[in-house]
């Protein structure tokens, strides 16, 4: 099976912020404390009830496993709410208040690729992956449901001194698995069911549980284990998660499951699409053609709502231009602004950003409801 390893940049993760068994390369496999002359540790402050990230000689860690997938299944859009609400629902079992934020360090590569990969009970047994049948038709061959495993930790400890107190585990779940009957074929598809996602994520999600409290690291910590809904690879939205278990410390199982009430929507809606909130859309459409008018190469304007319990948490807007001269752009980003006061909903965190083809131009944004906008108008 072809795996797929993608760089995700550590920096995505830090604006959010502020075999099985064969973990002895973690650098936190002995659930010690880490204590070492030859390492220093700092951490970044907790602000707004988000974590401080651990910093180790005064740099960021990187995840050892950030990126594998299973398949070429994967919808770039994905990424960032993979990772971000993992984060968001992590507090909800380990507080920012005791804990202290770590991308994954103790599953190994090998570990990943194996659990990532189909069962064989010869050449893997620790795949998590339905076994090949050899079919080859749509609805008759066993699909890749799992597609990514994302590890998250949480430690406690001050100073020099921090142990693994936490780990929060995120699995992507294909809603469309992708697949060719030849090499460099025709792709042709299989639709994957919420209700499919559910059965098979939640039956990994206890393997999962039984192997990490074989090992001494994970032995008695409280885990946290996510279900993502993964997007279709044409889609401009990213996925959720659906739903989380909890396992309390010592226990082997998943304890409770909890069900996310999180959507999401690309505005303006296509087709007979209905907007989740008619307000927040009715809101985007007058921004957008408040700023549309400025220019007349402006290539396009598009808006990213999140939702969570019914209630708009943040909406990403990208714009598309074709002018590049700073006092364009400057003066387009001060009409943003300016229309962005007037008509975006003042509820949630907005993040605007006016691109060209090639790079960046400008950032709006504001991070809180009752935040001022932040501006940056890029070189």
């Amino acid at each position: 099976m072809k795996k797929i390893f993608k760089i995700i940049v550590a920096g995505a993760l830090l604006l959010v912020l502020t075999g099985c068994g064969n973990l002895k390369d973690s650098d936190l496999s002995n659930n010690a404390t880490t204590t070492s002359k030859k390492k220093s540790y700092q951490t970044t402050g907790t602000t707004d009830s988000q974590y401080s990230v651990l910093l180790r000689n005064g740099q960021y860690k990187t995840g050892k496993t950030a990126g594998m997938a299973a398949t070429t299944n994967g919808n770039d859009v994905d990424t960032k709410n993979f990772e971000s609400e993992l984060v968001e629902l992590s507090t909800k079992q380990f507080s920012p208040n005791k804990y202290v934020f770590q991308e994954g360090q103790i599953l190994t590569t090998g570990t990943v690729s194996n659990w990532l990969g189909r069962y064989d009970k010869k050449t893997n047994k620790e795949g998590l992956n339905p076994v090949d049948n050899k079919k080859k038709d749509a609805g008759k061959r066993n699909p890749y449901y799992l597609e990514q495993i994302l590890e998250q930790d949480y430690l406690t400890g001050s100073n020099n001194s921090y142990a693994l107190g936490g780990m929060s585990i995120g699995l992507g779940l294909n809603s469309v698995d992708y697949f060719t009957k030849v090499k460099d074929g025709a792709q042709y598809k299989d639709e994957i069911s919420r209700a499919k996602q559910t059965s098979e994520g939640k039956k990994m999600a206890e393997k999962i549980v039984t192997r990490l409290r074989k090992e001494k690291a994970t032995k008695s910590i409280p885990l946290l284990i996510g279900l993502f809904d993964k997007t279709k690879q044409d889609s401009l939205v990213g996925g959720t998660y659906f739903l989380y278990g909890v396992v309390n410390k010592d226990s082997n199982k998943v304890d409770k499951w909890v069900t996310v009430n999180n959507k999401t929507q690309v505005l303006p809606t296509i087709g007979d699409e209905k907007a989740i909130n008619s307000n927040d859309a009715e809101g985007f459409t007058n921004f957008k053609a408040a700023i549309q008018g400025y220019f007349p190469n402006i290539s396009g304007v598009i808006g990213r709502l999140t939702y969570q319990d019914n209630q708009l948490t943040a909406m990403d807007i990208s714009i598309t231009t074709q002018f590049y001269g700073y006092s364009q752009i400057n003066s387009f980003a001060k009409l943003v602004l300016s229309n962005a006061k007037k008509f975006l909903p003042t509820n949630a965190k907005i993040e605007i950003k006016i691109e060209s083809v090639s790079d960046t131009q400008a950032l709006i944004s504001k991070n809180k409801p009752d935040d001022e906008y932040y501006v940056h108008i890029f070189n």
